[in-house]
């Protein structure tokens, strides 16, 4: 899957509705991405981290 083109710098997004962040390297399910750009309700993290989402609260989530 090609990253959704505000994030193509960026390997972690996150859902805020839920709490859970995602690796866009290793997504093999694209809908929930999609899904998940058309609500609106994401985050990115600066530095772009695993460790950095974990300190926001989210969790990581394979799909």
């Amino acid at each position: 899957m090609s990253r959704p083109l505000r994030f193509e710098h960026f390997q972690w997004l996150g859902d805020k509705r839920t709490q859970v962040v995602y690796d866009l390297d290793a997504v093999i399910d694209s809908s929930v991405i999609d899904e998940l750009i058309a609500s609106e309700q994401y985050a990115a993290f600066g530095p772009d981290t695993l460790a950095e989402a974990r300190n926001r609260g989210y969790r990581h989530r394979s799909i």
